[in-house]
């Protein structure tokens, strides 16, 4: 015969049971919400929205007060990298 193993049905048996009543913002156990991926589009076009406002509000702050002995990445979108360094243009 074969081994006890061998015909063992694995993937932790059916889902658990879970009180009806309890409510939660995330949609509670076993959640499957309809337009799950509309919704993801929606807030992932959000998050890179904020994002580039984040990222475009910061290079044009962004100041510095002694020049960098080094290259620095941020210096080829920065507002203000030629008057706040003199070499910047000698870098292109």
């Amino acid at each position: 015969p074969p081994p006890a193993h061998a015909h063992t049905k694995m993937g932790g048996g059916s889902e658990m049971a879970y009180p009806k009543w309890v409510w939660t913002p995330a949609g509670g156990w076993y959640c499957h919400p309809k337009q799950w991926k509309r919704n993801t589009a929606i807030v992932g076009f959000g998050w890179a929205v904020a994002l580039f406002m984040t990222f475009r509000l910061s290079s044009s702050l962004e100041r510095r007060l002694n020049p960098p002995d080094r290259p620095i990445p941020s210096q080829q979108w920065c507002k203000f990298a030629r008057t706040d360094d003199p070499t910047v243009g000698s870098l292109d």
